[in-house]
């Protein structure tokens, strides 16, 4: 494991508190519980498998085998996943006799996902 030497360059040297910045994002500033709830969105998408599912079905729904064939993983590892996804509102299905589609639960994580992605591409 690299350490990097510790520097006085990115800290502050002195205390110096502007209560007015303080104030101000404290304002803007969202509720824990909200905080709490994008934290664990965050957490669930960085799971690679998730992520992969999700890239998956930014391009349009699929059911369960397809996605297993595509990840290249069990179904069974792939409906847990879908099950955590699930649980976060991440993905909703739809049945269709025996087989179950997935699909994004709403255009907002398609647009975590693309900015996510513009990101690490850049």
């Amino acid at each position: 494991m690299k350490r990097e030497k510790k520097s006085k360059e990115d800290v502050c040297e002195i205390l110096c508190i502007n209560d007015r910045k303080v104030a101000s994002a404290r304002k803007a500033m969202k509720s824990d519980a909200t905080l709490f709830k994008l934290a664990a969105i965050f957490k669930v998408l960085g799971d690679p498998t998730r992520t992969k599912i999700i890239s998956a079905l930014l391009q349009e729904e699929l059911c369960v085998c397809d996605l297993s064939t595509l990840i290249g993983t069990s179904q069974s590892a792939i409906s847990h996943q879908l099950r955590v996804l699930r649980n976060m509102d991440l993905v909703k299905y739809r049945k269709d006799g025996r087989i179950a589609y997935y699909s994004l639960d709403d255009d907002h994580i398609s647009s975590i996902l693309t900015a996510g992605l513009k990101h690490v591409e850049e």
